[in-house]
């Protein structure tokens, strides 16, 4: 017999993941840091740097990218980093899949796609 209680819980846990994720990829200014992060790891100032918004802003645009699981940051001394996580999409990746009507991600042609973004 299937537990329908435990896989109506995975079910609305996977919804709510996917909802952040999407909702942080949204914002065209998230894009263009996830891009950024695709190169190394950045202390927040240097994310901040290309963008002509405050400090404050980005921190708000970080924290939108941490908790949606995309990036995580970490305090080095005084300096807090921000860093990539390579499989975050994963779950939005197989998602899609599942539809039939989309192929499988191709990373390296989503970091072209992000580095033209950031070329507009």
């Amino acid at each position: 017999m299937v537990d329908v209680s435990a896989w109506g819980r995975l079910i609305a846990s996977m919804t709510a993941q996917l909802d952040q994720a999407f909702s942080a990829l949204a914002d065209p200014t998230r894009r263009a840091i996830l891009a950024m992060l695709l190169e190394d790891d950045m202390a927040v100032t240097d994310v901040a740097e290309p963008f002509e918004m405050s400090l404050a802003a980005i921190s708000k645009h970080l924290t939108v990218l941490t908790i949606a699981g995309l990036i995580t940051q970490e305090k080095r001394g005084r300096v807090k980093w921000c860093k990539l996580e390579p499989d975050a999409l994963r779950e939005a990746s197989v998602w899609m899949q599942a539809f039939g009507q989309m192929d499988a991600i191709d990373l390296d042609a989503f970091e072209n796609f992000l580095q033209q973004e950031l070329k507009s």
